[in-house]
Formats: structure tokens, C-alpha cells, sequence
């Protein structure tokens, strides 16, 4: 597995198939294994970069505080590394603000961006609903991390979509599993979600821009993909009813069918 440098942080990913390069970036204490629906299918007519961020996966299991900006630092990392100069890339959630992050940052390297169920964060945005926020805070030391993810993650998706899907579902829970951050390094990465701010760097986004968000969302509301459609110059939104936040997972096809329409 190739791993790019950022400073004393290392990066893992890995590339698939060959085409437009696509750059795919994770949410909150997810891996690259989060795409795991997205890298077969992309990588037909893609060159499919799934990175690790940093804190998870295979990439350096960073506690020391950082910020997004280092996230998009890492990920710029990563294209010099795998040779490609411009990406089309997708962000999810926290990879959302890091990707507005490299978009506003670091233009010349982005053919299109597309924001996946995130927010630009800061006072403007609508915070994470009370009541995902206490089942997604409450340690609860009495549960087993299996009991835990299969208490948290059901928020992911639109209400029913786990009964509807449980073979689906519990390969994700096998996937998150194998795939456990340290504590330690997911508070840090929480803390860089938590305290990001990209509010100010939407104005100067030129990159063709996609907002794609699911009426459902109970993590991230979807009042924040309106803001942010209106926030960058020439924006598209698109809102897909009843869908949770892990589109991605839910409903693939209309994900992909949105991403070979809007890629160069």
C-alpha cells in the first residue's frame, strides 16, 4: 500500500482502475473502507485515491491537536504522491470540510468538488441534533464496541434503513470493527471536525461544485447543504428525499449516476 508524507504524518491509500482521478475523502473515524461500495463501481471508468485520514486506518494515529487545514494538507500530500496534478474530488461529512478546505486553498488541484452530506461549520451552520449528539457522546461503558456501533450507527441512515438492509448493515459493523481508531486518536480528529470553520474560504471556491444531501440526515442536517449551495458561486445542489447521511451506502447508483455527470 503506497503512503504519502505530510511532515512526520504518514498517509495511507490506495488506487484503483484508471481514468479521471477521483479523490475520495472519509468522514468522522472512518477508513477508506467506508467507499467499500464506491471503489468497485468508480474504478471502471476511474482512477479511484481512497485515502486514510489521519487518526485512522493504516495513516499515523495522530492525538497531538491539529486542525482541517492539516487534514487538506494531507490530502494534497497524497496527490503529489500518487503523481496527479488535478482531481475531481468527493468529500463526506468531515472529508466535506476538508475538501472545501483544499478547493479554497489549493484551486489549481481541484477539476471538480463534490460535498457529500457536510456543512461549512462554524456559528452559521445547524449543529449535529441533541439527540444524535447524546447517543453519539455517551461512552457507555456497559456495551461492548459491537453493542456500541450497532447503538451509534444506525443515525447514519435514514430511520428503518439497518431492519431493511441487515445483512448490508452488518457488514459494516464487521468493516468498523476491523477498522477501530484509538480513543485517543478520535477525539483529536472530533475536536478538528468539531472546531472547523471553512465559512469564510467558500467564497473563494472556483471548482465546479456539487452539494448533494439527504432530507434525512441525522447527523449533519440537510439546512446545511443550502447554506453551503448559496455560499459557493455557481453551486449545484441536489437533495435526495428520505436519505440518511451515509448516501453513499443508501442509494449508490444515484451517487454515482450525480459523479460521472459532474466530473471532467
Amino acid at each position: 500500500m503506497p503512503v504519502a508524507r505530510n511532515g512526520d504524518v504518514e498517509i495511507a491509500y490506495e488506487v484503483h482502475g484508471d481514468g479521471p482521478p477521483l479523490l475520495l475523502i472519509m468522514g468522522l473515524g472512518y477508513a477508506r473502507w467506508g467507499w467499500h461500495v464506491q471503489i468497485p463501481e468508480l474504478s471502471r471508468d476511474h482512477r479511484v485515491i481512497a485515502m486514510d485520514n489521519r487518526g485512522v486506518g493504516s495513516s499515523t494515529p495522530v492525538t497531538d491537536p491539529y486542525t482541517v487545514h492539516d487534514m487538506a494538507d494531507d490530502a494534497v500530500a497524497v496527490l503529489d504522491d500518487a503523481g496527479v496534478d488535478t482531481a475531481n474530488v468527493l468529500g463526506v461529512s468531515l472529508g466535506g470540510v476538508i475538501a472545501q478546505s483544499i478547493a479554497a486553498r489549493y484551486p489549481q488541484r481541484v477539476r471538480t468538488l463534490f460535498l457529500l452530506s457536510t456543512t461549512h461549520g462554524g456559528p452559521a451552520a445547524v449543529p449535529v441534533p441533541a439527540e444524535t449528539a447524546a447517543v453519539m457522546l455517551d461512552p457507555a461503558p456497559e456495551l461492548t464496541p459491537e453493542q456500541r456501533i450497532r447503538r451509534v450507527m444506525p443515525l447514519s441512515f435514514r430511520p428503518g434503513w439497518t431492519e431493511e438492509h441487515p445483512e448490508e448493515f452488518d457488514r459494516i459493523v464487521a468493516l468498523r470493527l476491523a477498522h477501530v481508531p484509538s480513543f485517543d486518536a478520535y477525539v483529536a480528529q472530533a475536536t478538528a471536525g468539531g472546531t472547523a470553520d471553512v465559512t469564510a474560504e467558500c467564497a473563494s471556491i472556483t471548482a465546479p461544485t456539487l452539494v448533494a444531501h439527504g432530507t434525512a440526515d441525522r447527523v449533519v442536517p440537510v439546512e446545511n447543504a443550502y447554506m453551503l449551495a448559496e455560499r459557493i458561486e455557481g453551486a449545484r445542489l441536489e437533495i435526495l428525499e428520505g436519505a440518511g447521511h451515509l448516501i453513499m451506502i443508501e442509494d449508490p447508483d444515484w451517487l454515482h449516476a450525480l459523479i460521472r455527470e459532474h466530473r471532467r
